[in-house]
């Protein structure tokens, strides 16, 4: 059997590639094979690895009831936002105009096409109703969003620009508004990339007299609960 290298060639061997272990004694006569080599930015992590966290730990039975007992913490605090009069009387005001459904989704398509918050877009960000849906935001920081929709599930009042304008063809409104009985809703959680959160959607009808004149959606981030 040969004998291994020498000690002074891997001390060589380790100058010329930094990344082999120096080598001892106990290591004479093993076989070292050079790693290859690796560019400097190769070794930082993507923006995928660096924003990346592991799911939302409610696949097991404790998981969703840790989920659905932070739900249930604020419930009552989201009741309120949609019996805000404010909130009520705008809905009740839009759904007196009774705009064509052609109409409605006719803009629809336009604020879907629009960049940024176009001009159209400010009498639903800045009316009493996003105003009042705002100050009860601004008093929880679990809740990041919230907007209503009347009864055909067009958006009456926004705190924030929402990616479309009608919502009657989703969830959040088609099952919170419930043919016009209301029910909550609570949507799947999700992870928000951009404010690094895992959120969820609680769809409440707004009511009047026992029916639902519309809904309110309000996002909530459980990381806040």
């Amino acid at each position: 059997m040969s004998a291994g290298p020498p000690i002074h060639r891997c001390v060589a061997l380790v100058l010329l590639v930094s990344s082999l272990p120096a080598c001892d004694g106990a290591d004479v006569g093993q076989t070292r094979t050079a790693p290859t080599a690796v560019k400097a930015s190769a070794a930082r992590p993507t923006a995928s690895a660096r924003t990346s966290r592991p799911p939302l730990a409610t696949a097991s039975p404790r998981g969703e009831v840790a989920t659905k007992a932070k739900i249930d913490a604020i419930m009552p605090t989201l009741r309120a936002m949609a019996a805000d009069e404010t909130v009520v009387e705008a809905v009740r005001t839009q759904n007196a105009k009774r705009v064509p459904l052609e109409q409605i989704k006719k803009l629809d398509g336009d604020w879907r096409g629009a960049t940024g918050v176009a001009d159209f877009m400010k009498v639903y960000l800045d009316n009493d109703a996003s105003k009042a849906l705002r100050k009860h935001a601004a008093a929880n920081k679990a809740i990041n969003e919230a907007f209503a929709m009347d009864d055909q599930g067009a958006i009456v009042a926004t705190t924030s620009r929402t990616s479309d304008y009608w919502q009657g063809d989703e969830e959040k409104w088609s099952k919170s508004f419930d043919g016009g009985r209301g029910a909550e809703f609570i949507d799947k959680a999700s992870f928000d990339e951009s404010t690094q959160s895992y959120s969820v959607q609680v769809s409440i009808p707004v009511m009047t007299n026992d029916q639902a004149i519309g809904a309110l959606t309000i996002g909530v981030s459980l990381d806040q609960l």
